[in-house]
Formats: C-alpha cells, structure tokens, sequence
C-alpha cells in the first residue's frame, strides 16, 4: 500500500472510532441526565450526584472527540477530550472496583483502549490541521 492509501485507511478508522465513542458518550450522558430513574445500575439510585456529573461530562467528551476536528477549529481539542475519556474511565475502572464490580468493567476498558488510540492516532498518524 502506499503512504496516501495507509493514511486515509488510518484516517478512516479514526473517524469511526471517535463517532462510535461520541454516539456512545453522548447516548449515555443524556441517559445520565434526563432519564437516570431509568437505569438499572445500583449505584445510579445511590449517587445521584455522580449520575449528573458523568452526564455532563460523558456529553461534553462526545462533544469534544468529534466536534472540534469535524469542524478543524482547534482540532487538538478533540486530542484533550480523548485525554479526558481516558481519565474518565480509568476513574470508572476504580470506582467499579471499588464497589466489587470489577467483573462489570469490561466495556470501560474498551473505551479506555479506543480512547488511547485515538490520542495516539491524532497526535502520531493522522493528525488534523486547523482551518488556515
């Protein structure tokens, strides 16, 4: 393959994993934030405070994985959401552990590792330039 043909491959496959992370984020934050009654983990019912924390930030990642390299304004930004994402499941990691539901974190661990390869594939591979 040549290098054009692996950087668009690259590129393509980036975009689908930050959609696929920013339906997902901002799927379940607005779960979090308007129907929270709704979900069936225990600890929702037990930190409400926490269900509208991670609401608001599970949008703002959604937000921010996508929005800033879609519209190439500050397109590291969507780098710093990814930084973001990681810290905020790395802490969902802990959190279930803490709880004895580390068989329940499956799921964060695989948002954790597509978060990483977006850091990696924007900062490294296929990094977007701002509009001139």
């Amino acid at each position: 393959m040549t290098k054009q043909k692996n950087f668009k491959v690259m590129n393509t496959i980036l975009w689908i994993v930050q959609v696929f992370l920013a339906v997902t984020f901002i799927w379940a934050g607005t779960m979090k934030l308007f129907q929270s009654d709704e979900l069936p983990w225990p600890w929702v019912k037990e930190n409400p405070e926490l269900v509208t924390i991670s609401g608001i930030f599970d949008v703002l990642a959604g937000i921010g994985l996508t929005l800033p390299s879609l519209l190439r304004i500050q397109p590291k930004l969507t780098i710093y959401a990814a930084y973001g994402t990681v810290a905020l499941m790395v802490s969902a990691i802990v959190f279930h552990i803490m709880r004895g539901e580390g068989n329940q974190i499956g799921f964060n661990i695989f948002i954790l590792a597509s978060a990483v390869f977006i850091v990696w594939g924007r900062l490294k591979k296929v990094p977007i330039k701002p509009k001139p």
